[in-house]
């Protein structure tokens, strides 16, 4: 399971993945037209920051359209088959019959309601979301260097560390924290001279220790040392 679904409040969650079409069928059900609109807002804001840290030679034309780039309908509707939030869509009958699943609209929507209901869950944390929704932007930069996803974020966290720090490896300590055993879930923690530099949770200890890197390359940039 992919880590922004990983929630403490499973309600969120669900009500994150509950599209309006779902809860006129079932009343008693709450839908996810706010918590997308504040999705919405948290894209925009991380995707401006984002941008602006990145690349400090652009003009704001520039960085606009590759604001919108990045968290348009199509871009979005990507990152939600990616996290596998598109069969995971609640949805009512007549959506579902009209394909709703395949519905980049929906999709989309549902990703940005996911990410507003995950940094509510991680009290409204804005530092907990960062790093998941910068892994997909990393992942879709136009080119060079940084156009290298999160797959290999344990490598450039390495190459990081070996840069600035010496030659010294990055140590991952994982251990499994929950989940059945058909689905257990890990927490990694990396570790540079026993100094926690990120964490990070997964289905898996390798999914566990890439998303640890992923969240301590977020906080290298955030503190512009990356």
């Amino acid at each position: 399971m992919h880590q922004l679904l990983t929630f403490r409040n499973e309600k969120l969650l669900r009500q994150a993945l509950t599209h309006r079409s779902y809860t006129n069928e079932n009343p008693s059900e709450k839908h996810n037209e706010r918590l997308e609109f504040l999705g919405d807002a948290i894209l925009n804001f991380i995707s401006g920051d984002y941008l602006y840290r990145r690349y400090p030679e652009i003009e704001e034309d520039e960085m606009t359209r590759r604001r919108s780039s990045l968290v348009d309908e199509k871009q979005l509707a990507k990152f939600a088959r990616e996290v596998g939030l598109d069969f995971r869509m609640r949805l009512g009958k007549g959506a579902i019959q009209e394909g709703g699943f395949n519905n980049p609209n929906l999709q989309s929507s549902t990703f940005e309601a996911v990410v507003g209901a995950y940094y509510i869950d991680h009290d409204h944390d804005i530092e907990a979301v960062r790093p998941i929704v910068e892994s997909f932007f990393d992942s879709v930069l136009p080119t060079g260097k940084e156009h290298r996803s999160n797959v290999d974020s344990k490598n450039r966290f390495q190459e990081w560390v070996q840069d600035r720090i010496g030659s010294v490896l990055p140590k991952y300590v994982t251990e499994r924290i929950g989940g059945p055993d058909h689905a257990p879930e890990y927490l990694a923690r990396v570790l540079v001279n026993d100094k926690v530099y990120g964490e990070g949770k997964g289905c898996g200890k390798k999914d566990a220790e890439k998303w640890a890197a992923e969240n301590a390359l977020s906080k290298l940039k955030a503190q512009g040392l990356l």
